[in-house]
């Protein structure tokens, strides 16, 4: 049966899955129901699926294929690809420049506040030092984010709150929870990339959303979920990764009704919060944690060493992602990374720190954009705050070309169609500002998208 054969080798139908009854899948394919029978026991006998006696026909564990997401798409350019990108910016030499990478530089992170927390940690009870974390994790790094949730005009209570162990494995338990191989999933184009890599992972169909500089093309929105009915729709809010643009309160209104008319859950990645000088429009504060989720991290404000992630949503949703992280890391994040963030976010440097953030930043935006412009690159848009520009190149320049010849002068860039499911932003790359100091980045460039 060519039909199962080809759901199972996709992951629509994964071990334990129930087939279809014979009478039913007869008349689903137009045979006879004895045709069904013999289909069947040749599947079994090829040991695709296997007999319950008066329960029905489940697919074995050991039909299912190995999966290699690697090979997901063969032909598909490397320097465009989201895994050869992630690995080239995570395994690069110590001395590689990187412009194309999505974290701050060590010199930029509160290593003193950190180095502080870590000896306090030394006297911290035995517990933390040595026991699994608690299942919805830290009551103390909780209650912090509460707090802050607050100031953003989102009243949460406790039981609408889980740590995890990043913000990577937050989306991976949402994506766990609610998708299902097949189910179809939007994001933005252009997206961060990993959020592509992570739902290749989980075998659905990806399809996008032009993202504008007031958030995604609501009447382009509203199309697709009319036409693809998704499950999910995975989007920064605040300076949105890659674009640096700010959703708007109209636009967040807009999304927010179609979502609701279309029955869409929103997971809203909110990493970059704490880079904006003023807080702008969030759909979880304005949907009030009913069909939105909200996720993020401290990676990219204190360490992406020390790592935990959040999730914030429905306390009945949050109590079976609980089971799930149980079951799927054995407990909350790490104690000591929780210790450790809790107590970098109350000693009073935090806020220092991001002061100076700010100031640092806008210089390196303003400076960045300069020198880009002088080599034929223009910014999509000044971004309200954060580390990323989005940049046309010059007419004719293709960014994934450019990367190559870069990494060959070990300099890692970020070429726009790693971002763009559509693959539609072949003229665009993303540079962080943090990391383009070096005058030898500038250098490099011009000759990269002179060639």
């Amino acid at each position: 049966m060519k039909v199962i054969r080809a759901k199972v080798a996709s992951r629509a139908l994964t071990a334990g899955d129930r087939l279809p009854s014979i009478r039913s899948f007869a008349v689903t394919m137009g045979v006879s129901p004895s045709t069904i029978v013999e289909a069947y026991d040749r599947l079994v006998a090829e040991g695709v699926i296997r007999a319950r006696r008066g329960s029905g026909f489940y697919v074995s564990a050991t039909a299912l294929p190995p999966l290699a997401l690697a090979e997901d798409h063969p032909q598909r350019d490397l320097a465009v690809d989201p895994f050869w990108v992630s690995r080239q910016s995570l395994d690069a030499d110590p001395a590689a420049l990187k412009p194309g990478c999505g974290w701050l530089p060590t010199d930029w992170m509160p290593t003193d506040a950190l180095r502080r927390a870590f000896r306090a940690l030394a006297r911290a009870e035995h517990t933390v030092l040595s026991d699994y974390g608690a299942t919805r994790g830290s009551p103390a790094l909780r209650r912090i984010l509460m707090a802050r949730f607050a100031e953003d005009g989102i009243d949460i209570s406790a039981d609408r709150l889980l740590l995890t162990g990043s913000g990577t494995q937050a989306i991976d338990l949402i994506c766990r929870f609610l998708l299902r191989p097949g189910d179809t999933v939007l994001v933005d184009d252009p997206c961060y990339f990993n959020f592509r890599a992570l739902l290749r992972a989980h075998q659905v169909k990806i399809v996008s959303v032009p993202y504008t500089a007031l958030g995604p093309d609501v009447a382009c929105f509203e199309a697709i979920l009319a036409a693809e009915r998704p499950r999910l729709y995975v989007t920064n809010s605040a300076l949105h990764n890659p674009t640096g643009a700010t959703l708007s309160a109209q636009t967040a209104h807009r999304v927010l009704n179609a979502a609701t008319a279309h029955d869409l859950t929103i997971v809203e990645d909110d990493i970059f919060a704490d880079f904006e000088p003023e807080s702008s429009a969030r759909l979880a504060a304005l949907d009030g944690l009913n069909r939105v989720i909200r996720i993020g991290s401290f990676s990219k404000t204190l360490s992406a060493s020390v790592r935990c992630g959040y999730i914030a949503a429905r306390p009945d949703w949050i109590a079976d992602l609980v089971d799930l992280q149980v079951a799927t890391s054995f407990g909350g994040p790490s104690p000591v990374a929780t210790e450790i963030i809790a107590s970098v976010l109350t000693g009073g440097s935090y806020r220092k720190h991001m002061e100076e953030l700010h100031r640092r930043l806008a210089r390196a935006r303003r400076n960045t954009a300069e020198k880009l412009q002088r080599i034929g690159m223009e910014p999509w848009l000044m971004p309200r705050g954060g580390f990323f520009l989005w940049c046309r190149l010059p007419e004719g320049c293709d960014s994934a070309n450019a990367a190559r010849s870069a990494l060959a002068e070990n300099v890692v860039l970020a070429p726009g169609n790693v971002f763009s499911a559509s693959q539609s932003a072949a003229a665009f790359m993303r540079f962080n500002v943090a990391q383009c100091g070096d005058p030898r980045v500038m250098s490099i460039l011009q000759h990269a998208i002179a060639r």
